[in-house]
């Protein structure tokens, strides 16, 4: 970046580009956790679920694409390898190990909200500091808000289902007894 760019943020750049590199490392933890989630992923509604979740990794190679220019305008360099992605991650991974469709919107829908938390955090501090880089947070930001809104209104309609599906099952059942009682 140029010096005139550099001198255009009103706080510590080294603390900068160390906020920068943790939400890096988030979202490349993020895209491989919808990624690897929708190949893994089973049961109802899987469909919907998949592409969502695929959506949302194309989505979040596009954060760290912002992220990245960010970090290299600031004269800094971007996280280099997936094991720092581990250390540095302020949202962690969630292996989806339980491939129920409800387990990954659970996990993704906890993802997303610890993003939003991160990124409203960077735009505080950066509101009056480093207007580029607010911009960048704002622009995330509503995306994760966005993500967030996706997955809970899937797992909504997913227990829904459920909770239809039970009281069908409970009406047959009760529906079978007062027949097998009357033989």
């Amino acid at each position: 970046m140029g010096s005139r760019g550099i001198e255009l943020v009103g706080m510590s750049v080294r603390k900068l580009l160390t906020m920068l590199n943790r939400a890096l490392a988030d979202e490349w933890l993020a895209h491989y956790q919808y990624w690897i989630g929708a190949k893994v992923v089973a049961g109802p509604m899987k469909d919907a679920v998949i592409a969502e979740l695929l959506q949302h990794a194309a989505e979040e190679m596009t954060h760290a694409e912002l992220l990245v220019n960010r970090i290299v305008q600031l004269g800094g360099t971007p996280v280099l390898t997936p094991a720092e992605w581990i250390k540095l991650s302020n949202c962690k991974y969630d292996a989806p190990t339980d491939p129920f469709v409800q387990t990954i919107l659970e996990q993704n829908i906890k993802g997303e909200q610890c993003a939003i938390g991160v990124y409203e955090k960077l735009m505080k501090t950066t509101k009056d500091a480093d207007p580029v880089t607010y911009n960048i947070a704002l622009q995330i930001i509503e995306d994760e808000v966005e993500h967030e809104e996706d997955l809970q209104g899937l797992l909504e309609d997913m227990q829904m289902m459920f909770a239809r599906a039970g009281k069908r099952t409970v009406t047959r059942k009760t529906t079978r007894k007062k027949v097998t009682a009357k033989k």
